[in-house]
């Protein structure tokens, strides 16, 4: 399966109100997963099975916790058993598409 996801604080002590700290203990969750992973702008993706992605997710959430009494997760999931490897192939496929014309 894959995750997209993303996770925050939803308050912030810093003056200009950045999350970037809070969201890279959740990041250093999910580097430490060892699951493959992308982290983009907006959310991160992890690929794996149910378990161990939602695992890392509550861990994550967890990081966030530990330095805001409240947190915010977005999550879509691709549950598709049998398939492996997709973070890359699905971006591939449309790749391919595009290339076609």
């Amino acid at each position: 399966m894959l995750i997209a996801f993303s996770v925050s604080p939803v308050t912030s002590q810093t003056p200009d109100g950045s999350l970037s700290e809070a969201v890279a203990r959740a990041v250093r969750v999910v580097r430490d997963s060892g699951l493959p992973s992308q982290t983009t702008a907006m959310f991160t993706t992890i690929e794996g099975e149910w378990d161990e992605c939602m695992a890392v997710v509550k861990d994550a959430c967890q990081a966030v916790a530990e330095v805001s009494p409240r947190v915010s997760l977005v999550l879509k999931a691709d549950i598709r058993p049998g398939w492996s490897g997709q973070m890359e192939a699905k971006v591939q496929r449309v790749e391919d598409h595009l290339r076609q014309g």
